[in-house]
Formats: structure tokens, C-alpha cells, sequence
């Protein structure tokens, strides 16, 4: 999926938690499906209850160590399970950053290009919302160019990618795209106190079980800013009316909502092409987003 990528396998998962916590020694180690792998780590059953989160890339290798910092305060207070790690794993001489232990959630995630199920919007909204309601103080800020900061350090590379996209035909009107960006880009900036934000709040990274929310997972994208990018679900994760009540739910205006748009554009804009061969899921959503965002500021 990308280069100079460290792929963790069960034999060396085996090892690790056989040195560092020898208490789960011996509970078989099973590679989790390609198709709930994400971008960041590669996944083990850790026996029937916990998995092992093994970044493979170096700009998740502090996403571990986060965790174990931030989901224990977070998790209390959010109607929803969150994995908050039972292990922080230490790198060692066969594998290089931070890892984790975290619980197993029984369940299935959502359309990965979409839902229109109002009643899981609800609850994303509420979860949502109370993430932002936390107290804040002393959390990580999001550094510039990362989801939730302004948007200005991402203007730059999203036009750089709506260049490169124009060497490729994805059915995607690139002016309309342009214009889009132009308009969302130019928004004003988030004036309040800096929230909570999880960041990435789409199908892949939410837990649902008989259709109502049980777990949001994947915290790599954690930290205090501007709530845009939790809105901006309502256009990574949802369809018709699920996507209209989640909006009406967690936006709290029009520039928030144009801000959004910026959050779903701008990952997707990049990830068309770096994903295009390697990921092409991760590609197909990121052409459903663009014309998504097209189609709601047309």
C-alpha cells in the first residue's frame, strides 16, 4: 500500500508478545481479512478477545503511544467503546515503533461507500457531539496541515493534486472539482475554543452491531482543533437522509459545513492517485467523495 512499509507478520506478533506481555503467551496470533485492513496498521486476533495494532508506516508510529495517553480520559465519557489499549508494546530489534494490545469488538462496519441509516447517523452524531463536549485542556493540537487545523496549510497540495488528476480520466469534472475547492477553501476559520476531534470518523473505523453504533476505533487521527473534520462524516459515511441528519445534527453552521467539505475533499483529491494502484477502494471513495462535495455545493 506504500512504500517502505514494515509489515508486521504472526510469527513476529508471537514473539513480541511472548517477550514483552508473556501473559497471552501462547493464545494464537490470526492476521486479520486485507479487506478491514486499514492504511495505517496491520491487524492480529490476538486469541478471541484482543487484537494487535502494528503501524506499518513511519507517520502512525506514535499513534500507539497516543492511545494509551488520550483514549483513557476520552473513553469514560463517550457512549460508544473505544479501544483503549491493555498493552503499549515496545519496539525491539525485529520491529521498530511503539505497538498495541487492544480489546476485540464484536460487530461489522458500515457500506464502505455509504449508508442511509438515519438511526446510525443519530448515533454517530451523539457520539460526536460528546467527544466535543470533553474538557480539552492540555490535549495534543492538531499540527498544521493535519485535520482540524486551518486550511490554508492544505491548499497547496490539493491543487497540486487536482493537476495531477487531469492526466487521468476517473469520471470526475475537475473544474467543477476546482470550483468546489475555491469556494470550501476560502471559508472562514473555526473563531471558538478548540475541540475534540477523532478525525477520521468514516465507515471503516466505526463498529456497528444490528445496526446501532458499539465502537469507534482508530484514533490516529486524534486531536484539540476545529470540529470540521468530525462534520465532515456526513459526506465520508453517509447517504439521502442519513447524511442530512447527521449534518443537521453536528454542524453548527455554514462555514463549519464548508470546511467540511474541505476535509473530505483534500484527502480525497490526494489519495485518488497514491491509492489508485495499491488501495483502490480507498480510491473509489475518494472519486465517490469529490463528486459527493461537487453535487452539495452545485
Amino acid at each position: 500500500m506504500h512504500e517502505n512499509e514494515v509489515r508486521a507478520t504472526p510469527e513476529l506478533v508471537e514473539r513480541l508478545v511472548a517477550d514483552q506481555c508473556p501473559q497471552w503467551s501462547g493464545l494464537p496470533v490470526t492476521p486479520l481479512p486485507d479487506d478491514v485492513e486499514g492504511t495505517d496498521n496491520v491487524l492480529f486476533r490476538l486469541g478471541q478477545e484482543l487484537v494487535v495494532r502494528m503501524p506499518k508506516i513511519e507517520w502512525a508510529q506514535d499513534q500507539a503511544e497516543s492511545d494509551a495517553c488520550w483514549l483513557p480520559r476520552l473513553a469514560p465519557h463517550l457512549p460508544a467503546a473505544v479501544p483503549v489499549p491493555v498493552h503499549l508494546g515496545q519496539a525491539s530489534d525485529g520491529y521498530p515503533w511503539a505497538w498495541s494490545v487492544v480489546p476485540w469488538v464484536d460487530g461489522a462496519t458500515p457500506p464502505r461507500l455509504g449508508s442511509d441509516d438515519v438511526p446510525l447517523a443519530c448515533d454517530l452524531a451523539a457520539f460526536a457531539l460528546q467527544l466535543r463536549e470533553i474538557d480539552a485542556t492540555g490535549g495534543p493540537t492538531k499540527p498544521p496541515g493535519s485535520r482540524g487545523a486551518p486550511l490554508v496549510h492544505v491548499d497547496d497540495a490539493a491543487r497540486a493534486a487536482l493537476e495531477r488528476l487531469r492526466a487521468h480520466d476517473d469520471g470526475i469534472d475537475l473544474d467543477a472539482a476546482e470550483r468546489a475547492w475555491d469556494r470550501c477553501v476560502s471559508a472562514p476559520a473555526w473563531d471558538r475554543e478548540p475541540v475534540w476531534i477523532h478525525g477520521d470518523l468514516q465507515p471503516g473505523n466505526l463498529v456497528v452491531d444490528d445496526g446501532r453504533l458499539v465502537a469507534v476505533i482508530d484514533w490516529g487521527a486524534l486531536g484539540v482543533g476545529d470540529p470540521a473534520p468530525d462534520v465532515a462524516a456526513a459526506l465520508w459515511t453517509f447517504t439521502g437522509r442519513a447524511r442530512n441528519a447527521y449534518r443537521e445534527a453536528v454542524c453548527p453552521d455554514d462555514a463549519t459545513w464548508l470546511r467540511a467539505c474541505v476535509w473530505a475533499l483534500a484527502p480525497s483529491l490526494t489519495g485518488i492517485d497514491y491509492y489508485r494502484h495499491t488501495f483502490p477502494r480507498m480510491a473509489e471513495h475518494g472519486r465517490q467523495m469529490v463528486r459527493a462535495v461537487v453535487a452539495e455545493l452545485t
